[in-house]
């Protein structure tokens, strides 16, 4: 008697992948320790040198790092069979680099230490783009506008609890144990990121490139890509202001709000706005289309730090009030963005590559508002307020690209899928 095969039953792929809820709550834990981490380093940097210009140079490092690690850490997530592990590695090995460094601060020379801070920096991108590159492994297409808002909305909350949580452990247990608590909390999202499924098998024939990496990799499809480009400009530039803005934080609390220490209580502003406004965008993601989102926020930025260069407390507070409900939802459009518009093959490379860009915009604006504003800190605020305002110019001066990036992606999506009913372009391979 002839018997039928038994074929063997593979297991199901949805079951060994980590929920939507896991993976947002491992990005929560992990961004709040690095938000985290900047204020502990600075604190036992201060505590072990003895000299701000130390503690400033760590950080420095810590963060200027980021633009080299972002494309080479966005390359290898795009190549390797399990990005996941990748990813778990670069979250173990940031972890592993703020430990390092506290245990040489004091210990070894400066230089060695410094050293220790880049290495450290180099897997920084992991933890915002690279993170948030991984989320189409875990969803379906038609939850992603509302997943990139919850996504936008750990970054806001982290922003929030990591500079609490940092300067209470500071206080209560010593800036050293800030540090470990810091690289503590990123190091429970390596279990999350381990367990991402694997990247789906290529089949296509041998030698065909896929499609979408000819021209280069995530940098060339940034630069070449007109969305890509307007949306990294704008989020750039901002970035750059926020840097400028920072540098001046202790001056603003001494002169408006009774102490060096209190400006960072501005921060805690911002942060507040922009989880509430991210939040509320969040539940509508659709309502606004994402290009008029990142322009109009660039400008409402650039008006607050505009205000905020008045220099009285309740001015003070309402720009960073203002700023910070622009930030949110600027940065949930800015995922939106990027995940319709990067090429096939290429989303770890473009998202850790603008991430890396961000970081260092951020600490360029830092280093440059420094003499700027030990002598004019107005003067360094308007200088915010004039790089927000240029970051919003390529939208302004591409009506047909004002267009493209305001269109819905879900739209956009439903278009292509048209196209390939009716038998797609001539050549294509069916992949967006």
């Amino acid at each position: 008697m002839r018997t039928r095969p038994r074929t063997a039953r593979l297991p199901s792929a949805t079951a060994r992948l980590p929920s939507a809820a896991a993976h947002l709550t491992g990005a929560l834990a992990a961004r709040t320790g690095d938000e985290m981490s900047g204020p502990a380093l600075a604190l036992a940097g201060f505590a072990a040198v003895g000299s701000t210009s130390g503690a400033g140079t760590l950080l420095a490092c810590v963060t200027v790092s980021a633009a080299v690690g972002g494309p080479l850490l966005g390359a290898l997530l795009d190549r390797v069979r399990r990005p996941g592990r990748l990813l778990a590695a670069a979250l173990s090995l940031h972890a592993a680099g703020l430990g390092a460094i506290l245990l040489g601060l004091g210990r070894l020379p400066f230089a060695v230490t410094a050293l220790l801070a880049v290495v450290a920096g180099l897997a920084g991108p992991a933890l915002s783009g690279g993170w948030t590159a991984q989320l189409p492994r875990i969803a379906p297409a038609d939850r992603m506008p509302r997943l990139h808002g919850l996504d936008a909305l750990t970054f806001s909350l982290a922003a929030l609890a990591g500079p609490a949580l940092a300067g209470g452990a500071a206080l209560l247990f010593g800036a050293p144990t800030a540090v470990v608590l810091a690289a503590a909390l990123v190091a429970t999202a390596v279990p999350v990121a381990w367990s991402l499924p694997a990247a789906a098998p290529d089949h296509r024939p041998p030698g065909r490139r896929p499609p979408g990496r000819r021209g280069g990799g995530g940098v060339v499809a940034v630069f070449r890509r007109g969305p890509l480009l307007r949306a990294t400009v704008t989020s750039v530039g901002c970035a750059t202001a926020q840097g400028v803005v920072a540098a001046c934080l202790p001056v603003l609390g001494a002169r408006a709000l009774g102490g060096s220490g209190r400006g960072a209580l501005l921060l805690s502003v911002a942060a507040a706005t922009a989880l509430a406004a991210t939040a509320l965008h969040a539940r509508w993601p659709r309502a606004v289309p994402p290009g008029r989102v990142l322009w109009g926020g660039a400008l409402v930025q650039a008006g607050a730090w505009a205000l905020a260069a008045t220099g009285g407390p309740v001015g003070l507070v309402a720009a960073f009030a203002v700023a910070g409900a622009a930030e949110g939802p600027q940065l949930t459009a800015l995922f939106a963005v990027r995940h319709e518009e990067t090429p096939h093959g290429l989303r770890g490379r473009v998202f850790t590559t603008g991430a890396g860009l961000k970081i260092t915009g951020f600490a360029v604006g830092a280093a440059v508002a420094g003499p700027v504003a030990a002598r004019s800190v107005p003067a360094a605020l308007l200088l915010a307020a004039v790089v927000c305002a240029v970051s919003a110019l390529p939208y302004a001066r591409d009506r047909d690209g004002v267009r493209a990036a305001n269109e819905e992606p879900g739209r956009r999506s439903a278009g292509r899928r048209t196209v390939r009913r009716r038998g797609g372009l001539p050549g294509s391979s069916g992949r967006p």
